[in-house]
């Protein structure tokens, strides 16, 4: 790929956003689908919405993070490390999510990172709640809640199959 088109095209990482809904929302459908038994819910949930989710977010965060700084209007003329740090977050959340499942760590273990990328996803669905309501900021406006919602609704669900899979396994969360 061109790396001029890569830095400053938001087109790539738009993609990737679009798989990463797409990717989620596999995994809340057949969380959905495993409605009977919320221990094999939360492994979907895990799978789908901690474990691709996280790699996906960090291949826009970190390798594509020019072509995601332009999705977002920010600063593309440098390298934002602050980005490619969340985007390496993002990823060991990715790993470790795909480790517990893989590996057979059981409820507690992918419910406690299920709930981890819940907070994450709930914390900055807020800080872009900040930044639709900033008068200065030019993601304003009605477009600027779309991610605010789309972010929430993700967290909501993750959080939702973790804590049902743990009250089902007789585990308690507090």
């Amino acid at each position: 790929m061109d790396q001029d088109l890569q830095r400053t095209d938001p087109r790539p990482a738009g993609i990737l956003l679009g798989f990463s809904i797409f990717v989620t929302a596999v995994g809340v459908f057949l969380a959905f689908l495993d409605w009977g038994d919320p221990a094999k819910g939360l492994e979907r949930i895990c799978l789908f919405g901690v474990g691709g989710l996280g790699l996906l977010s960090f291949a826009r965060h970190s390798i594509y993070h020019r072509s995601d700084a332009a999705r977002m209007q920010m600063e593309t003329r440098r390298r934002n490390n602050f980005q490619i740090e969340v985007g390496f977050a993002n990823l060991a959340w990715g790993l470790i999510a795909f480790a517990a499942v893989g590996w057979d760590w059981g409820v507690p273990a992918e419910a406690a990172i299920t709930l981890v990328f819940a907070i994450y996803l709930l914390s900055a669905a807020l800080l872009l709640v900040f930044v639709a309501l900033d008068p200065d900021e030019p993601r304003r406006g009605p477009d600027a809640w779309v991610p605010v919602v789309n972010i929430g609704l993700t967290a909501a669900f993750l959080a939702f199959f973790a804590l049902r899979a743990l009250a089902d396994a007789n585990v308690d969360p507090f």
